[in-house]
């Protein structure tokens, strides 16, 4: 059973995830809806590399955006530990380690992302390149960028489906909760092993992360920012 203040403190955890949660959300969809989406031009490397010189300082606010989505997935993942270590520990720690590579994973992946900005600069060093190797290379760097999402989705997954198992078993979140958290967690798998083993069906599977995965972790955040744990949860003692 636990006290008043346990329970006033989950509470607490639980809506400072939510808003950790809203944080990588709006900044995700920005910098991915914004700025790549608006600047990177599928097979055309000039285009592409126009649009990051002519927005250039867009493209550094979308950088910025992403490590703030990082950072506050190191604190989603230190809060949904404290959240549901009371159901399994062991698993509530796995479930943080997974989330804490998924964001070591795009840390490190926006080096990717921040290479075009260099590339397409004035260092003396590109001398030795041409305009249209310059604009390659950014497109490449791009791509890897984007494969890299993809391999940190993998830990994110795994991280998802261990994390709805908790939330289901969890007597102060109701199961339904758990089950989405659960189908978004299988919904970023599914994109990654599509998109390695068959590209052709790419498309597909990213529209089920689209639905499913936004859906859930849309509707998982704004449980934590209203209810933060379920209104009728009986887990007080006694005395306070």
């Amino acid at each position: 059973m636990k006290t008043i203040e346990s329970v006033q403190l989950m509470k607490t955890n639980a809506r400072t995830a939510g808003v950790l949660y809203l944080i990588i959300i709006i900044s995700g969809l920005f910098s991915e809806l914004f700025v790549r989406s608006g600047m990177i031009v599928p097979g055309d490397a000039a285009a592409t590399a126009e649009n990051i010189a002519n927005n250039s300082f867009l493209f550094r606010i979308g950088f910025i955006s992403d490590l703030v989505m990082v950072m506050s997935d190191v604190g989603v993942a230190l809060l949904f530990y404290l959240l549901l270590k009371s159901v399994n520990q062991g698993l509530s720690m796995l479930a943080a380690f997974f989330r804490l590579a998924q964001a070591t994973v795009i840390g490190l992946n926006l080096l990717n992302f921040y290479l075009p900005l260099l590339l397409l600069g004035d260092g003396d060093y590109l001398n030795s390149f041409n305009q249209e190797q310059l604009n390659s290379l950014s497109m490449l760097f791009l791509n890897a960028h984007s494969y890299g999402y993809l391999i940190s989705g993998v830990f994110f997954g795994i991280s998802c489906v261990i994390l709805g198992t908790l939330i289901f078993k969890a007597e102060y979140f109701p199961k339904w909760l758990g089950v989405l958290v659960l189908a978004a967690g299988v919904s970023y798998l599914v994109d990654c092993v599509v998109n390695f083993l068959f590209p052709e069906f790419a498309s597909i599977s990213e529209m089920l992360v689209m639905t499913v995965a936004v859906f859930s972790e849309l509707s998982f955040c704004l449980f934590l920012l209203i209810k933060a744990i379920k209104n009728n949860f009986q887990g007080l003692s006694v005395t306070a």
